[in-house]
């Protein structure tokens, strides 16, 4: 890295025959390099596409953008599919576990981010099972999938991909598709007791969001407004959780969560990030290093959010994200914890996520950049410890039960990408770059030059 105040290097793109290579000038060091770039050149563009369309997600309108606004485009491209209407949860998640995948060039999912999370799920378990790697271990090493997944919004917020792209539009993702466009991406691995929950690639919420997924999954009656019903209703409820954080910090990443410098298309971050990443992983494998035991650091207290993101998590509604400095494909995860505070602080931390305000800017918020997590609620510590303990607050303290405002509640649940995990101690492995998407990354915006 330069020192203070140099300059950034410069970035562009060449293409030698027919295969883009990126190329870097840093001006302090008058140095130039250069590589393939992980887009697609033209025989990376795909042929033949793997489609599942949601008909039941956001507003039910996934198979109509679809038939109306990305079906002509791949048919002008001449791109095949065989395409998948699912009709219960799980179908693309067991399709993939089942079909021949050698013949398809990618997958596309047409929904929200409920349907990207089924379809991420079957590829990376198919994957797994091919290789022979046991998904239940906590230390297994993934193996990347070659095939590549593009995302047509049509769901109620849609995450994933504002979050890649930029934009919820299903045109702009329909064109990334089609030229052939590649991002890596960061998974995080969610285990307990030696067994896989779920794969996460946006946000793992304990305590506030833990609880306001939980709740909206009672009211699914109410439609998209049970996400609204059930935020003010978990705000007012202002329940904090006792536990354990301890982490591994990420400490081959370039970046920090509140260097302001977000991940871009072309992300310098991304690939150097990854490059000593491989670096550390040689020096451990060969046992020329070994002091994970001494990095790990360990916070208990008492906390009334505690979010792991994988990306920036932004949205129309919150378009700088619950971490606008988080990297796609850096290896780490931003881990955020929020101290228990007063209700009208913890209402200043939640608005700062609509503006351009720094929202770790609080005495009462913490945000690390790391690799490895685990999580233990005091609730468990306290049943594994004493039992008869356990016993006497079960029927001697009614608020552990139905916890009224402000109380300590026995324990939450995760918000694993929108799905919930019952399961309040859990251990958090970040896979650098294992998926590959159909996208290009967000475009820097040109800086608008001052009138004079």
């Amino acid at each position: 890295m330069g020192a203070p105040g140099s300059a950034e290097p410069l970035r562009s793109e060449l293409w030698v025959k027919q295969q883009r290579c990126a190329v870097s000038l840093e001006p302090a060091r008058a140095l130039l390099r250069w590589w393939r770039s992980p887009g697609s050149g033209a025989a990376c563009r795909p042929k033949h596409l793997l489609v599942f369309i949601n008909p039941f997600g956001g507003k039910g309108q996934g198979k109509r953008i679809y038939e109306r606004k990305v079906a002509p485009l791949f048919s002008l491209a001449s791109i095949t599919t065989d395409i998948v209407v699912t009709e219960h949860a799980n179908q693309a998640k067991e399709t993939l576990y089942e079909i021949d995948l050698d013949k398809y060039d990618g997958l596309v999912c047409v929904g929200g981010d409920g349907m990207f999370s089924e379809v991420l799920h079957g590829l990376i378990g198919r994957t797994q099972r091919n290789a022979g790697v046991d998904q239940n271990h906590p230390r297994a090493t993934l193996v990347p999938s070659p095939l590549r997944i593009g995302i047509i919004p049509a769901g109620s917020t849609d995450c994933v991909c504002y979050s890649t792209v930029g934009t919820n539009d299903a045109e702009t993702s329909a064109l990334h598709i089609i030229v052939g466009d590649s991002l890596p991406m960061d998974v995080s691995s969610v285990h307990h007791n030696s067994t896989l929950l779920r794969y996460s690639v946006s946000l793992l919420g304990y305590g506030f969001y833990g609880d306001l997924i939980k709740d909206s999954e009672k009211k699914r009656w109410m439609g998209l407004a049970r996400y609204d019903f059930a935020g003010v209703k978990t705000f007012l409820s202002h329940h904090y959780y006792e536990g354990t954080v301890s982490f591994l910090p990420a400490q081959h990443t370039v970046g920090s969560p509140r260097d302001r410098k977000p991940c871009r298309a072309g992300c310098f971050v991304c690939r150097q990030s990854k490059r000593q990443l491989e670096e550390e992983q040689k020096k451990a494998l060969y046992g020329l290093e070994n002091t994970e035991v001494e990095e790990w650091q360990v916070i208990c207290g008492k906390f009334l959010a505690i979010n792991a993101t994988n990306m920036s998590c932004a949205c129309p509604r919150s378009p700088r994200g619950l971490s606008p400095a988080a990297h796609l494909g850096d290896g780490s995860s931003d881990l955020i914890l929020i101290r228990k505070c007063s209700r009208f602080d913890f209402l200043r931390f939640l608005v700062r996520h609509t503006n351009q305000c720094d929202q770790f800017d609080f005495s009462f918020v913490e945000v690390y950049r790391v690799k490895r997590f685990q999580f233990t609620s005091k609730h468990v510590e306290d049943e594994d410890s004493d039992l008869t303990e356990r016993g006497k607050q079960r029927f001697g303290q009614i608020c552990i039960d139905n916890p009224s405002c402000c109380c300590p509640a026995s324990g939450s649940s995760w918000n694993c990408d929108g799905e919930v995990l019952h399961s309040p101690s859990i251990e958090v492995r970040v896979h650098c770059q294992l998926v590959q998407l159909f996208a290009r990354g967000i475009e820097e915006n040109p800086k608008q030059e001052p009138h004079s």
